[in-house]
């Protein structure tokens, strides 16, 4: 089962893509936004906007000895809607992402942990973005109190992981970074790679 993160940077594959041009259309302490001109791989001309990410994605999924998760609960402004989601925030780039992990476990939660293993790494939504995700499993659990920041107003739910599953697969957890944590765990669960 052990698994290692590769990081984000480029892979040795040849580059289709030109780029000709690439201007600033928006930046702030979170996201930098860029207008490409570029060809394609094809060799027609064409335009790219490319979203890059300042932060990379953090994700925790903590379970108990009894088989229990916690979820927290917040109304996503982009979405207009109110999302499930699996504790996970930003970390600063060059900082360890375990490091990251913990802060914001503690942070939503109120919860530190003895034990991490590194669950997955991904890319959140790769044909606009280079946001760059890593995800632990956190067990061993001591319990406080969270210190959210001042722009997060959470729920926090403590539920038996199963339901957690099921969650997912009903719709009712429709974060991407959630799911695919979620579902990766059952699986190690399943195979008895990781155990409770």
């Amino acid at each position: 089962m052990p698994f290692q993160f590769k990081g984000p940077g480029p892979d040795k594959t040849p580059n289709p893509w030109e780029t000709i041009s690439a201007q600033t259309v928006y930046d702030n302490p979170w996201i930098h936004v860029e207008h490409r001109e570029v060809v394609n791989p094809s060799g027609g001309n064409g335009i790219y906007g490319v979203v890059h990410m300042k932060n990379t994605a953090i994700g925790i999924v903590p379970l108990d000895g009894e088989g229990f998760t916690w979820l927290v609960g917040q109304y996503r402004y982009t979405l207009k809607r109110y999302s499930w989601e699996i504790p996970e925030g930003g970390g600063h780039v060059g900082v360890d992402p375990l490091d990251s992990a913990r802060r914001e476990l503690l942070e939503e939660t109120g919860i530190t942990a003895q034990k991490w293993t590194p669950l997955l790494e991904m890319f959140t939504s790769n044909s606009v973005t280079d946001e760059y995700g890593v995800a632990f499993v956190a067990q061993d659990l001591a319990f406080g109190n969270a210190e959210p920041e001042e722009t997060e107003q959470l729920q926090i739910r403590r539920l038996p992981f199963s339901e957690c599953v099921d969650m997912v697969m009903r719709g009712d957890i429709t974060d991407v970074f959630s799911m695919v944590a979620i579902l990766k765990v059952n699986e190690w669960l399943r195979k008895g790679a990781l155990t409770f």
